[in-house]
């Protein structure tokens, strides 16, 4: 497991069954049970919290990661590598997740 990997995850109820990216730092996949994830989904509202994924990423169909969606599970609810993506789409993603938490880019 690694940063930027799209898994299969279960999810409890009202999830469900779900594809989920991988945002924790790398080292903390060898020694936490629980890690931070994005929820994937189908509902595209074109906002500045979403990032845009289709079949060329890797994964199923068109949806986006929506980073206002951050949450935090047991590995164990990881059931299938999906892929990973590219730089581009995770430099997306960390803006996305800077606007979702407020966070202004320091320089």
């Amino acid at each position: 497991m690694r940063r930027g990997e799209i898994w299969w995850a279960n999810l409890p109820s009202p999830i469900g069954r779900c594809q989920a990216l991988l945002i924790s730092r790398d080292s903390a996949y060898r020694v936490r049970t629980s890690i931070t994830a994005a929820v994937i989904t189908r509902t595209i509202r074109n906002i500045p919290v979403e990032v845009a994924l289709n079949t060329e990423d890797g994964i199923p169909a068109k949806s986006v990661v929506n980073l206002d969606n951050i949450i935090t599970i047991p590995k164990a609810l990881l059931t299938e590598r999906i892929t990973e993506l590219s730089s581009n789409k995770m430099t997306q993603v960390n803006s996305a997740i800077l606007f979702a938490l407020g966070i202004e880019n320091i320089e």
